[in-house]
């Protein structure tokens, strides 16, 4: 399993096999939202992703995934954690896409904990040697 940076750092994908890549990205990713590291997370996608998300209904452009969703979304959970063992994916030239469910914990109006798990796709791009994520699909698991 590949150990992501620390918080606080911002590291690019470069690894040259685009299924890494992913896994990479996951793994990041899965850390950086742990950790609410916007800034670190920010590395990872490109300017002009378009994202959905859990609050978000549809975003473009970086700025707008962090304002409407991320910050929207992080700061009030906890545990969040991609599930690195159940990845699918695959590879062609410049593009990856990956999928992989993911757990949290969202917290009830009284502040009891309750079981947030959930799904996410991303699309990455390589760009000037560098994996960049152009879309993410996060959604909660049907019920």
């Amino acid at each position: 399993m590949i150990k992501p940076p620390l918080p606080g750092t911002s590291e690019s994908i470069t690894t040259a096999d685009g299924l890494l890549a992913l896994e990479e990205f996951f793994s990041r990713m899965s850390a950086y939202c742990a950790a609410v590291d916007f800034d670190s997370t920010e590395a990872l996608f490109a300017p002009d992703v378009v994202s959905f998300g859990t609050k978000a209904t549809i975003v473009s452009g970086l700025d707008n995934l962090r304002s409407q969703q991320w910050e929207h979304i992080w700061p009030n959970i906890d545990g969040f954690e991609m599930q690195l063992e159940q990845l699918h994916g695959t590879c062609n030239g410049d593009f990856a896409w990956g999928m992989l469910p993911w757990t949290s914990n969202g917290f009830n109006a009284d502040g009891k904990p309750y079981l947030r798990p959930g799904r996410a796709t991303a699309v990455l791009e390589r760009r000037a040697g560098k994996w960049l994520c152009i879309h993410t699909h996060f959604s909660l698991a049907p019920v």
